[in-house]
């Protein structure tokens, strides 16, 4: 167990801060995901309006409002003992359009700010430079990442960044669950289909910019600050065969690559040959450059991060096998498992088994940057919330993460908890789905006093950290 082990929590920018048009911050793509019915729809491309529209209610416009009490907020991370928290830029806080020659100084000077205020409390920042936003303007001119001009755009933005920061942030993660792609095409990278379009090809073209765009990112940090570490992130978690079918292993094997497949190309520096055998079975053909190649594999990720709430079943055959909900990627239903109340399957082991099956590919140090129970907390009429069932579901996926790094060998740069303050599910966009240590009294449509109550678990959570884990080995 490393001494400086980074305990935290993580939140991110459009799920969080709010204040979607105040001090010049620019329209993105996240600010278009509305509450309700329709949200799936956008998320995944089928709905491309690039308008707020009257008739739907959108979450991150209001957020929790850290636009404005991030000083408070951060205080109270201070007192559970936090040493790391992760956040994310607002791409159009910095470059409201994407595409300016000059960022906008009332952006930079937020997130200066908030990092100094981190620094006061000796809590390092973990900062996500596109935690899936994505400027409108920009999709409206190119086609989001569809278009190689992104990667000029995205360059301009990181150069401000590691410049602007240097010295105030160290650990940066280039793209947030890059995987997403695959499942929510415009959530996660601004990607809109055309009538007749290959949706694969689009998003796998898009990927190959996002790739090369994370390389680099990670040039130019290095060039900048050598104490500069960069990351690339996934959304993680093992896919089990559903039974010793080696067709049910083969599938699992086959799901398994679909995930990692972005990460080889960002911890290894190369398009692995399954990949390559994949694609041109699909008829799809990545618009590699030339320099491209060389880019990649001269300048790998320091670290590898990854996002973990539930493992996942595959069958070579689920027609008729039930389905249960996930990160937005649903799964056969495992039934050796127990579900929560949004249908997710619990799994601590496989945190574990994620931790060793990520280690063993890259030996490179991993970082669990997500992690977390959604559930549904009763404020009492003395502010209390008794959150016994988050303490439960935290406790054995950290135990499994300390037998993985004490046992296993497994090398673990930090824990930043999900949510650690309640913020809008990027999923369903509701407030409902809490995952925090600390309430924040907002409903699914933006109702409350929004006022911060220390909940159970904040107090469990201070003691884990005071004890660098062992309180849960005891």
């Amino acid at each position: 167990m490393r001494r400086n082990f980074l305990w935290g929590g993580a939140i991110a920018a459009n799920q969080s801060e709010g204040a979607y048009n105040e001090d010049g911050r620019g329209l993105a793509n996240v600010d278009l995901l509305p509450y309700g019915e329709d949200r799936l729809a956008y998320m995944s491309g089928e709905i491309d309006s690039l308008e707020l529209q009257q008739k739907y209610y959108y979450p991150s416009a209001k957020g929790i409002d850290f636009y404005h009490s991030y000083k408070d907020d951060i205080k109270l991370l201070a007192e559970m003992g936090f040493k790391s928290f992760r956040i994310s830029i607002a791409w159009t806080r910095i470059f409201p359009n994407g595409d300016e020659e000059e960022p906008n100084e009332k952006g930079v000077k937020f997130y200066e700010n908030l990092f100094l205020e981190c620094k006061k409390y000796a809590i390092e920042p973990i900062v996500t430079i596109a935690h899936f936003d994505c400027p409108v303007n920009l999709i409206k001119k190119f086609g989001a990442w569809c278009s190689r001009e992104m990667i000029a755009c995205y360059e301009k933005l990181y150069k401000v960044l590691f410049t602007r920061y240097k010295g105030l942030v160290h650990y940066w993660i280039t793209f947030n669950e890059i995987n997403m792609i695959l499942h929510a095409p415009f959530m996660a990278a601004g990607i809109t289909f055309k009538d007749g379009e290959d949706h694969e090809q689009v998003k796998y073209t898009a990927t190959h910019h996002e790739l090369v765009a994370s390389a680099m990112a990670v040039k130019y940090a290095h060039e900048v600050d050598p104490e500069n570490k960069v990351g690339c992130m996934m959304a993680g978690g093992d896919y089990y065969p559903y039974s010793c079918n080696p067709k049910d292993v083969m599938e699992a094997m086959n799901k398994n690559r679909e995930n990692l497949f972005f990460i080889d190309v960002q911890a290894r520096g190369e398009y692995p040959e399954y990949a390559k055998k994949q694609l041109e079975q699909k008829n799809i053909t990545l618009p590699i450059l030339e320099g491209d190649y060389e880019l990649l594999k001269e300048h790998t990720v320091d670290f590898v991060s990854f996002s973990y709430y539930a493992s996942k079943v595959a069958a070579s055959d689920s027609s008729e096998k039930r389905e249960t909900a996930g990160n937005l990627v649903k799964s056969i239903k495992n039934p050796y498992l127990t579900l929560s109340e949004w249908g997710w399957q619990v799994d601590p082991l496989g945190l574990r088994i994620t931790l060793n099956t990520i280690w063993d590919r890259y030996q490179k140090p991993l970082f669990i940057v997500e992690n977390g129970l959604g559930a549904i907390d009763k404020l009492t009429q003395n502010h209390e919330i008794e959150d016994d069932y988050r303490i439960a579901y935290l406790s054995e996926h950290i135990k499994e993460m300390l037998h993985a790094i004490e046992q296993d060998g497994v090398d673990v740069l930090g824990y930043t908890s999900w949510g650690c303050i309640d913020l809008v599910s990027a999923g369903t966009g509701q407030m409902s789905k809490r995952y925090g240590y600390i309430y924040v009294d907002a409903d699914d449509h933006g109702q409350g006093s929004y006022k911060r109550y220390r909940k159970k678990s904040f107090y469990w959570y201070k003691k884990v950290i005071e004890s660098n884990g062992a309180i849960l080995l005891s």
